[in-house]
């Protein structure tokens, strides 16, 4: 027997020849899994600096680029007259372009005007009293009535003006228009120089005439657009 088979052990407990088994330390399994946890976050921690080094050198340059065009040294910044083309010019304002201002617009006198007052709702009485109220600011009232079934609780704005094309029915509108807001501008082939002001649902009075009266003054002498560089010193 063996002098490593224990007392009392033989059979298949006996144990064969003259050495010690090799006995290992086990491995400690936990110690690689923390190292390895360690390498990732060490890795990541890496990573992570490194964009926030490019985000801050990235964002320094946008920063500086910004500045730049905003004090007229980017590239992209133009000037007004540099940047407008010969259709925009020629759909400027006269006097526009150069800060003055614009020529003084023709615009037919209120007692010029022949307005047909026609009611499109269904308050009554109310094509009679905006008839009265612009008769009083100088208008030449015409007919007052209801209006025609094409207009008949359709109008959902304050009103409709309408009249005939061209140049000086188109002056005869834009000066109606300033007596109420909300207001839209129609034209027909009417031969006549008179216009109709159809009243809609939400009409509920014609503006003020301190309010009409600027708005007539500035639709006769438009103030100057603004003109110039939009890029700083």
């Amino acid at each position: 027997m063996s002098m490593l088979t224990p007392p009392g052990m033989g059979g298949k407990y006996r144990i064969t020849g003259n050495r010690y088994p090799r006995m290992r330390r086990p491995r400690n399994r936990r110690r690689i899994v923390l190292a390895s946890i360690a390498t990732v976050c060490a890795l990541s921690l890496g990573g992570w600096g490194t964009l926030q080094l490019i985000d801050i050198f990235s964002g320094e340059s946008s920063a500086k680029a910004s500045s730049d065009h905003a004090r007229g040294k980017g590239k992209g910044c133009t000037t007004d007259a540099k940047a407008q083309t010969t259709e925009e010019k020629d759909k400027q304002e006269p006097g526009a372009e150069t800060g003055k201002p614009g020529k003084p617009v023709k615009l037919p006198e209120t007692d010029t005007i022949k307005v047909n007052v026609l009611n499109s709702t269904d308050r009554s009485g109310l094509a009679k009293s905006t008839a009265d109220e612009l008769k009083e600011r100088g208008f030449r009232i015409g007919e007052v009535a209801n209006a025609p079934d094409e207009f008949k609780k359709k109008v959902k704005t304050a009103g409709v003006v309408l009249g005939a094309p061209g140049e000086d029915g188109v002056a005869r509108l834009k000066v109606l228009s300033t007596q109420l807001k909300d207001v839209d501008t129609r034209f027909d082939e009417r031969k006549g120089d008179d216009v109709d002001l159809v009243i809609g649902d939400a009409y509920k009075k014609l503006t003020k005439k301190k309010e009409a009266e600027a708005a007539l003054t500035a639709l006769a002498d438009p103030a100057p657009s603004p003109s110039g560089s939009h890029c700083a010193d």
